[in-house]
């Protein structure tokens, strides 16, 4: 009997290792295959984060010619301004020169009169003088 517990321990333990290396194979075989899926994650995680990356570049890039775009039209304006105030400031003065020029003219005028009603009176005083 106790070669027939030898033959049965040792197809025992036979089995048991039958059973290890099944296991051990199906764990390397699993090991492998999560390894497998693991790197094909990775791969398009990263294939996303590049797109990803590409579009938001391409906004951002967008939006940089957009910027620059602005800040020339802001420095044009700019200028145009500028130019348009000076023009108004010389228009300004121009009108301001009218003005004056106009006022002289009817003081002038006014000075004219004057001096005309002034030669009339001395004129009709001159008569009156002679005439008596």
């Amino acid at each position: 009997m106790d070669r027939s517990k030898q033959v049965d321990a040792h197809g025992l333990e036979a089995s048991l290792i039958q059973i290890i290396n099944r296991h051990h194979s199906s764990s390397l075989k699993l090991r492998e295959s999560t390894e497998k899926a693991k790197k094909d994650a990775i791969r398009s995680a990263r294939r996303v984060s590049e797109l990803l990356v590409d579009s938001v570049n391409k906004e951002v890039q967008e939006a940089f010619v957009m910027q620059k775009r602005i800040e020339m039209e802001i420095r044009a304006l700019a200028a145009s301004i500028l130019q348009f105030g000076k023009q108004t400031d010389q228009w300004l003065a121009a009108s301001h020169s009218i003005n004056t020029a106009i006022k002289e003219i009817g003081d002038f005028e006014n000075w004219m009169k004057t001096m005309e009603f002034d030669c009339k009176s001395i004129n009709a005083a001159i008569c009156n003088i002679h005439q008596e």
